[in-house]
């Protein structure tokens, strides 16, 4: 991805750093600690066994510096966090006839702190339609790369497009919707339904990513589309299952098999329309 000329966002709190502002679990810390939380995050999977018997514990107050590895992991970052700003910002008003209020994003060490909780256990990046804020380790790239074997920048970026996906998503009001059906279906004992609901919120996320792609052409380089693309397929509910032992259940899925996510990224890349992202009225994903 081309991004030697491109702005850094000012909506960035980088918490890298800081003393007292990051943490560990126990004798898990860096990427061995986001390896797991990536598995419970992609998968659904319940990865509390694999943190049993652990005690969260603060870092010393002193601030840390940060290695040229960790500051260009949060200048890619910023930079592509602009990206979306310049994109959306155009996209949104033309589709919505409402102006676009970026969100922010808080860039971390282990264990951080939002409105939504905690961001540990099985968290990994996300976003919190409490704050309107992204949460991202940025130690992930390399898990994403080198755990889920995502390589490349633009998988890297495809993340952080579908993190702001969701606030996309928040800003017209489908999360809070989503959130309510969840919450009559859990209601209810109907937990695979309450299932169903996030992997059609997430599914859309990944056709708003596309959309992204779609507007940043002129910024992309050989390769980066089949980078998405691929990162799309290996955080599959179904492909990321089978990868951790288990048969894949449908019925546990929250973001989406393989197929699906890259047909859903693709179908945003393809159109560039908010409209063509539809998944609350497909017949079938």
């Amino acid at each position: 991805m081309r991004l030697r000329n491109t702005r850094r966002s000012s909506n960035i709190d980088d918490r890298r750093g800081r003393g007292g502002g990051g943490g560990r679990i126990g004798g898990i810390g860096g990427l061995g600690l986001l390896a797991v939380l990536a598995i419970g995050y992609f998968t659904g999977i319940d990865v509390t066994p694999l943190l049993q018997g652990t005690q969260t514990s603060q870092t010393s107050g002193a601030p840390v510096a940060l290695s040229p590895q960790e500051q260009q992991a949060g200048d890619f970052a910023a930079q592509v966090l602009a990206t979306t700003e310049d994109v959306w910002g155009e996209v949104f008003p033309q589709s919505t006839g409402q102006p676009y209020q970026p969100p922010q994003m808080v860039l971390f060490s282990q264990v951080t702190q939002s409105a939504c909780g905690g961001a540990s256990g099985a968290t990994g990046p996300f976003y919190c339609p409490e704050d309107k804020s992204a949460y991202l380790d940025t130690a992930f790239f390399a898990v994403l790369s080198e755990q889920l074997g995502a390589e490349g920048d633009f998988a890297s970026a495809y993340v952080i497009a579908h993190e702001v996906a969701h606030h996309v998503q928040n800003e017209v009001g489908i999360l809070a919707q989503a959130q309510a059906l969840q919450a009559g279906a859990r209601a209810q004992g109907m937990e695979a339904d309450a299932n169903s609901i996030s992997v059609r919120v997430e599914l859309q996320a990944d056709c708003l990513a596309g959309v992204w792609a779609a507007h940043v052409d002129g910024l992309l380089e050989p390769g980066d589309l089949d980078e998405a693309l691929n990162a799309a397929r290996k955080i599959g509910d179904d492909y990321l299952q089978r990868n951790a032992g288990r048969v894949p259940n449908p019925h546990s899925f929250t973001h989406g098999t393989s197929e699906q996510r890259e047909s859903w990224f693709a179908r945003g890349y393809r159109n560039g329309q908010m409209a063509d992202c539809d998944t609350f009225s497909a017949e079938t994903l």
